[in-house]
Protein backbone atom coordinates (compact mmCIF):
# COMPACT_ATOMS: atom_id res chain seq x y z
CA UNK A 1 0.00 0.00 0.00
CA UNK A 2 1.55 3.39 -1.14
CA UNK A 3 1.10 6.30 1.80
CA UNK A 4 -2.57 7.50 1.03
CA UNK A 5 -2.46 7.88 4.65
CA UNK A 6 -0.09 9.59 6.91
CA UNK A 7 -2.15 9.96 10.33
CA UNK A 8 -4.69 7.56 11.39
CA UNK A 9 -7.37 7.90 14.50
CA UNK A 10 -8.86 5.26 16.07
CA UNK A 11 -11.94 5.40 18.15
CA UNK A 12 -12.66 3.23 19.83
CA UNK A 13 -16.04 2.48 22.37
CA UNK A 14 -13.66 0.40 24.77
CA UNK A 15 -16.24 -2.74 24.25
CA UNK A 16 -15.77 -6.18 23.06
CA UNK A 17 -15.07 -4.94 18.86
CA UNK A 18 -12.61 -2.30 20.11
CA UNK A 19 -9.97 -5.04 19.31
CA UNK A 20 -11.38 -5.66 15.89
CA UNK A 21 -11.57 -2.27 15.03
CA UNK A 22 -7.99 -1.69 16.78
CA UNK A 23 -6.50 -4.15 14.33
CA UNK A 24 -7.48 -3.29 10.77
CA UNK A 25 -7.00 0.25 12.25
CA UNK A 26 -2.95 -0.67 13.25
CA UNK A 27 -2.79 -2.64 9.88
CA UNK A 28 -4.07 0.26 7.95
CA UNK A 29 -1.38 2.65 9.57
CA UNK A 30 1.30 -0.36 8.96
CA UNK A 31 0.95 -0.70 6.00
CA UNK A 32 1.15 3.45 4.81
CA UNK A 33 3.56 4.15 7.10
CA UNK A 34 1.75 6.15 8.97
CA UNK A 35 1.23 7.51 12.68
CA UNK A 36 -1.64 5.91 14.43
CA UNK A 37 -3.21 7.61 17.44
CA UNK A 38 -6.38 6.62 19.90
CA UNK A 39 -8.98 8.03 21.01
CA UNK A 40 -11.73 7.19 23.89
CA UNK A 41 -14.85 9.73 24.27
CA UNK A 42 -16.03 9.48 27.79
CA UNK A 43 -20.06 10.43 27.55
CA UNK A 44 -20.72 11.33 30.99
CA UNK A 45 -24.09 12.72 31.28
CA UNK A 46 -24.91 13.76 35.39
CA UNK A 47 -28.15 12.42 36.55
CA UNK A 48 -30.11 14.35 39.02
CA UNK A 49 -28.92 13.90 42.67
CA UNK A 50 -31.32 11.74 44.38
CA UNK A 51 -29.49 12.32 48.19
CA UNK A 52 -26.07 13.59 49.99
CA UNK A 53 -24.71 9.97 48.84
CA UNK A 54 -24.20 11.21 45.37
CA UNK A 55 -20.44 11.74 44.21
CA UNK A 56 -19.87 15.50 42.85
CA UNK A 57 -20.58 14.93 39.13
CA UNK A 58 -16.50 16.25 38.30
CA UNK A 59 -15.02 13.32 40.60
CA UNK A 60 -17.35 10.45 38.63
CA UNK A 61 -16.36 11.81 35.38
CA UNK A 62 -12.67 12.20 36.50
CA UNK A 63 -12.91 8.14 37.94
CA UNK A 64 -14.34 7.35 34.22
CA UNK A 65 -11.46 8.80 32.33
CA UNK A 66 -8.60 7.28 34.60
CA UNK A 67 -10.77 3.48 34.29
CA UNK A 68 -11.00 4.26 30.40
CA UNK A 69 -7.19 5.52 30.35
CA UNK A 70 -6.14 2.19 31.68
CA UNK A 71 -8.35 0.20 29.22
CA UNK A 72 -6.85 2.31 26.47
CA UNK A 73 -3.62 1.26 28.03
CA UNK A 74 -4.30 -2.85 27.80
CA UNK A 75 -6.23 -2.02 23.95
CA UNK A 76 -2.62 -0.33 23.11
CA UNK A 77 -0.75 -3.29 24.63
CA UNK A 78 -2.96 -6.03 23.53
CA UNK A 79 -2.86 -4.77 19.92
CA UNK A 80 0.64 -4.20 19.97
CA UNK A 81 0.99 -0.62 19.74
CA UNK A 82 2.14 1.01 23.08
CA UNK A 83 3.52 3.62 21.30
CA UNK A 84 0.83 5.02 19.83
CA UNK A 85 -0.70 8.60 21.10
CA UNK A 86 -3.56 7.86 23.24
CA UNK A 87 -6.04 10.25 24.75
CA UNK A 88 -9.23 9.84 26.38
CA UNK A 89 -11.61 12.90 26.32
CA UNK A 90 -14.45 14.00 28.21
CA UNK A 91 -17.72 15.23 26.49
CA UNK A 92 -19.62 15.15 23.26
CA UNK A 93 -18.77 12.19 21.38
CA UNK A 94 -19.12 13.45 17.96
CA UNK A 95 -17.56 16.33 18.66
CA UNK A 96 -14.76 15.19 20.64
CA UNK A 97 -13.70 13.13 17.55
CA UNK A 98 -13.93 15.91 14.90
CA UNK A 99 -11.78 17.60 17.19
CA UNK A 100 -9.61 15.19 17.68
CA UNK A 101 -8.99 14.76 14.16
CA UNK A 102 -8.32 18.39 13.49
CA UNK A 103 -6.28 18.74 16.30
CA UNK A 104 -4.18 16.18 14.94
CA UNK A 105 -4.33 16.86 11.01
CA UNK A 106 -5.50 13.40 10.96
CA UNK A 107 -6.48 11.47 7.42
CA UNK A 108 -7.94 8.94 8.63
CA UNK A 109 -10.59 8.26 11.45
CA UNK A 110 -11.23 4.29 12.17
CA UNK A 111 -14.47 3.36 14.01
CA UNK A 112 -16.84 0.57 14.38
CA UNK A 113 -20.27 0.78 12.59
CA UNK A 114 -23.51 -1.24 13.70
CA UNK A 115 -25.49 -3.30 11.58
CA UNK A 116 -28.75 -1.89 11.59
CA UNK A 117 -32.00 -2.97 11.42
CA UNK A 118 -36.01 -2.03 12.15
CA UNK A 119 -36.42 1.66 13.88
CA UNK A 120 -32.47 1.86 14.79
CA UNK A 121 -32.22 3.07 11.31
CA UNK A 122 -33.88 6.43 12.01
CA UNK A 123 -31.33 7.10 15.08
CA UNK A 124 -29.00 9.49 14.00
CA UNK A 125 -25.80 7.28 14.57
CA UNK A 126 -22.30 8.43 15.68
CA UNK A 127 -20.58 7.03 12.48
CA UNK A 128 -23.49 8.92 10.21
CA UNK A 129 -22.30 12.16 12.11
CA UNK A 130 -19.07 11.72 11.92
CA UNK A 131 -18.90 10.93 8.12
CA UNK A 132 -20.31 14.19 7.50
CA UNK A 133 -18.31 16.80 9.61
CA UNK A 134 -14.92 14.99 9.84
CA UNK A 135 -11.98 16.81 7.69
CA UNK A 136 -11.02 13.33 6.36
CA UNK A 137 -11.31 10.17 5.28
CA UNK A 138 -13.66 8.03 7.69
CA UNK A 139 -13.39 3.76 7.56
CA UNK A 140 -16.29 2.22 9.42
CA UNK A 141 -15.63 -1.35 10.01
CA UNK A 142 -18.66 -3.35 9.85
CA UNK A 143 -19.53 -5.03 13.45
CA UNK A 144 -21.79 -8.58 13.60
CA UNK A 145 -23.94 -8.26 16.53
CA UNK A 146 -23.13 -11.85 17.02
CA UNK A 147 -19.07 -10.42 16.91
CA UNK A 148 -18.14 -12.50 14.29
CA UNK A 149 -15.69 -10.46 11.78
Amino acid sequence: MMNIYRKVLLVVALDDHSEQIGARARDIAAGCNAELSILHVVEYVPVEPMGETLLPAVQIEEELVQRAKQRLAELAKRLGVESARREVAAGNIKAEIVRAAQDQKADLIVLGSRERRGPSILVNFTEDTVLHAAPCDVLAVRLRKDGSK
